[in-house]
């Protein structure tokens, strides 16, 4: 068995670039970075950071390209993909992340929002959002509840 998964969570570091394929099938591209902390020998802190290319298609593209902007965080699923061609007589190569699945990250100023996984919904857009003071409203029973009145 065979396996390319890849899941990755970091910061835009473009906003996506959306354009049409000559099928008519949406294709997005932007690149994606992800930081990683350790400590090195001496057990002073290190942060490395990765770029990945990152690429979707169809309704995934339309809705990355609409919402997604530079700096904002995103949880993609995927697959790795090497194309290569050539050019000016010289091979060139490109590595790929091609979109599965992919999450919304919270939105700046804390609203943490999620995401979906394929095309969006009313609801993912147009939540009303919740006052902190909401769950002070909630009447609890005054009686023990028996588990065995429960119906399931």
């Amino acid at each position: 068995m065979y396996l390319n998964k890849v899941l990755l969570y970091g910061n835009l570091t473009r906003d996506p670039e959306v354009r049409a394929l000559p099928s008519g099938q949406q294709v997005a591209t932007f690149g994606l970075a992800t930081n990683r902390s350790f400590k090195n020998k001496e057990g002073a802190q290190q942060e490395q950071t990765e770029f990945h290319n990152i690429v979707s298609f169809g309704r995934t593209a339309e809705v990355m390209g609409q919402y997604l902007k530079k700096g904002r965080p995103v949880y993609v699923e995927g697959r790795i993909q090497t194309r290569s061609w050539d050019k000016d007589g010289q091979k060139q190569y490109r590595t790929e992340i091609v979109v599965d699945s992919f999450q919304f990250g919270p939105q700046a100023g804390g609203e943490g929002k999620s995401g979906h996984s394929g095309p969006a919904r009313a609801s993912d857009t147009e939540r009303p959002q919740e006052s902190p003071d909401q769950g002070a409203n909630i009447q609890y029973p005054d009686e023990e509840i028996n588990p065995e009145d429960i119906p399931f």
